[in-house]
């Protein structure tokens, strides 16, 4: 009762509605793009070819998952908001290691402006060039109904468009809505896909081909996986801070003890979505090659999702993009400067340098901690899905967005209900951990 009265609150203030229903809005949007078929497809021949083709149809079940079914289905939508993700994680790169990208960073909103109008730029590149070899791929497969230059042209113009207009849309949730454009966009695509599992297995264990038991074993171990989820995405370590009194005239300022929160996993969901969609470019390479050149089947069953090598880059990945991600938001430096132009210290530490240098300890050995946590998540229900046989494919990444961006969503809400004086979603008043 608790919570309903608190979900009633939210649509009792304007700014808060207008915001939620915006980004419902572009959410249906995005949705019904998934269902406009590509001209000149054999759509049935391509669901056959993805059931039958074992390392190949496992890569395509696992886009498909992120694209919320455009794959599969060879949809407008296919491409969903990847080619811009990519993009953003290589221009971030570049912005680390090229003089010029790094100089425009510091020119302020004109030059982030620019920035991004170059990230937007890259994701058409991007677009064209995955446009191109999914077209290549339906045709050396025989998936088109009449092959040539005016299905290629036509499949890529419309794949291309379809990405640049869900960039688009990405751009208007982050700037109009609620939450981070690009998450809440692939978290559509992930939680449209969960009625089809539960339909899906039902029928399994009506045809026998699944234990019920087996079943409910395995629902209530990825029950289990989301609660641990909730449980350290939302654990923290509180460093003390003391404020110095000053006296200004007749009033006094400072004087109080505070904290800083340093979350176990600082950067979020961002380190599985990059590591997501670093992995996909070198994965549809690979089986590109491999239905091309037999010698490479072999490599190519290896680095299938869920195999060995995938796992391990996987795995790899999300640690490197936690401390890369946590880099770019997070400035021991800087922090510790305004503590200092404040009047702020930390107990035993020298406010200054050796305040950065303790901020930097504690946020690396932090972060290696949710780093580890973060990736062993992420690969865990892979393996248990490759054991245990499931009907559908439903992996740690899916799983760590899906709840990391609903956790961000509340997050954002329940500042939104304190700010406004109503309950939160929980009898505290707040979320622990919650945004302050």
């Amino acid at each position: 009762m608790i919570f309903l009265k608190s979900f009633k609150n939210i649509f009792l203030i304007p700014e808060l509605r207008k915001k939620i229903l915006f980004t419902l809005g572009v959410l249906i949007i995005d949705r019904l793009g998934t269902f406009i078929p590509i001209a000149g497809v054999n759509v049935t021949l391509l669901g056959q070819y993805m059931s039958q083709a074992s390392n190949l149809g496992m890569f395509f079940s696992y886009l498909d998952t992120l694209s919320g079914s455009a794959i599969a289905k060879c949809t407008l939508f296919a491409l969903g908001i990847a080619p811009y993700i990519t993009a953003s994680i290589m221009m971030q790169l570049l912005g680390m290691s090229i003089p010029f990208f790094e100089q425009l960073l510091k020119e302020g909103d004109y030059g982030r402006k620019q920035f991004n109008q170059y990230t937007r730029y890259l994701a058409l590149a991007l677009s064209v060039f995955y446009s191109i070899s999914y077209a290549t791929f339906l045709e050396s497969q025989g998936l088109v109904i009449n092959p040539g230059w005016g299905f290629r042209f036509l499949f890529i113009i419309s794949l291309t468009s379809g990405a640049m207009f869900v960039m688009w849309l990405g751009d208007q949730i982050s700037m109009y809505g609620i939450g981070n454009g690009s998450s809440m966009i692939i978290f559509a695509g992930i939680v449209s896909r969960f009625p089809d599992y539960v339909a899906r297995t039902i029928k399994y264990i009506e045809l026998g081909n699944i234990n019920v038991l087996l079943a409910i074993a395995i629902l209530l171990i990825f029950i289990a996986i989301i609660a641990c989820i909730v449980f350290l995405e939302k654990g923290e370590r509180k460093i003390p801070v003391q404020y110095a009194r000053r006296i200004v005239g007749n009033k006094i300022y400072g004087g109080q003890n505070t904290y800083i929160p340093f979350k176990i996993n600082t950067a979020g969901v961002m380190p599985v979505i990059f590591a997501n969609s670093v992995l996909q470019l070198p994965m549809f390479l690979i089986n590109m090659l491999s239905a091309r050149f037999p010698t490479i089947q072999a490599f190519s069953a290896w680095f299938a999702v869920g195999g060995a090598l995938f796992n391990t880059f996987e795995f790899l990945l999300i640690i490197f993009f936690t401390f890369f991600y946590t880099a770019l938001i997070f400035n021991p430096d800087e922090l510790a400067e305004n503590m200092k132009k404040s009047g702020g210290f930390i107990p035993g530490i020298r406010p200054g340098k050796k305040t950065a240098q303790f901020f930097d300890y504690i946020l690396t050995r932090i972060g290696l901690v949710g780093a580890i946590y973060l990736a062993f998540l992420a690969i865990f229900p892979n393996i248990l899905t490759s054991v245990t046989r499931l009907p559908f494919y439903i992996g740690g990444t899916s799983l760590l967005i899906a709840v990391g961006v609903a956790l961000e969503f509340s997050s954002q809400a329940e500042s939104y209900l304190i700010e406004h004086r109503y309950e939160g979603f929980l009898s505290t008043g707040k979320i622990k951990g919650g945004s302050r």
